[in-house]
């Protein structure tokens, strides 16, 4: 993978990403705009779009809210993008929920936002930018997790979303292949954000995490950005269809513990 530093491998591209406000989203905005493209800034809270945007080109930035869950405000977004850059070469569909508990534990309300963000949002947002990303040959990566390739304790709900983003990325791929645009998938592990700030300050939580994560540690928002801008480029212009582990190698594992 190129180093951002000395790229300009997305310049003259405009790139739309969601949840652009914090985490993974923040981190892939700022990793394409500092490799040359132009940059939407999509997601709920203004505050934090605008925070993102101080350190950004004006000239090369857009900030746009938006609710992932509404499909007019995801047609709104491809609107206001085509209008103001002419095109969209890249969408990185990372806006996301995680309400936790069983089946008999969450709500139906959390069962409805996991749902509506996590895996309406890609698939509105991905329906109303694809006849741009035909016309630019262009490509779709979603952030999906580990959760979506396996289960975990307390989290069906975002399992089962997780779990459709995952599926829906292959078979969008297979669908829009021949027109020319590739969608990809990240799927990270505990990764520092807004939404794991609990999890994070949990000692013996991440002690267990650290202990079944080959490499020791959770996942930085760069981290998984740099794998994002990966699949988005050229360097990745074979590849499609693809859900990555970008898990520190805890996908190597059976699920055994250690045993020395």
């Amino acid at each position: 993978m190129n180093d951002s530093r000395h790229s300009t491998r997305f310049q003259s591209k405009v790139i739309i990403v969601t949840g652009a406000g914090s985490g993974i989203g923040e981190g892939a905005a700022r990793r394409f705009a500092a490799e040359g493209a132009s940059v939407v800034l999509a997601g709920r809270t203004r505050e934090k779009l605008d925070r993102v945007a101080r350190d950004l080109d004006d000239a090369r930035t857009l900030v746009h809210t938006f609710d992932a869950s509404k499909y007019e405000e995801a047609q709104q977004l491809i609107d206001a993008t085509v209008a103001r850059f002419g095109r969209i070469d890249v969408l990185v569909n990372n806006a996301g929920v995680a309400p936790t508990g069983r089946i008999d534990e969450a709500s139906l309300d959390d069962w409805r936002a996991i749902m509506s963000t996590d895996l309406d949002g890609v698939f509105y947002c991905s329906r109303a930018a694809i006849r741009h990303l035909i016309d630019a040959r262009g490509s779709i990566v979603n952030v999906s997790s580990v959760s979506g390739l396996g289960g975990d304790w307390g989290m069906s709900f975002y399992n089962a979303a997780k779990g459709a983003v995952t599926n829906f990325t292959r078979a969008l791929a297979m669908d829009h292949g021949r027109d020319g645009v590739r969608v990809n998938a990240v799927c990270p592990s505990l990764t520092e954000s807004d939404l794991t700030q609990d999890m994070l300050g949990n000692e013996q939580l991440m002690a267990n995490f650290r202990e079944r994560i080959p490499l020791g540690r959770a996942a930085k928002p760069d981290d998984i950005a740099a794998v994002i801008a990966f699949l988005a480029s050229d360097d990745a212009r074979f590849v499609t269809g693809v859900n990555l582990p970008v898990d520190g190698g805890l996908s190597a594992s059976n699920g055994q513990p250690p045993q020395a």
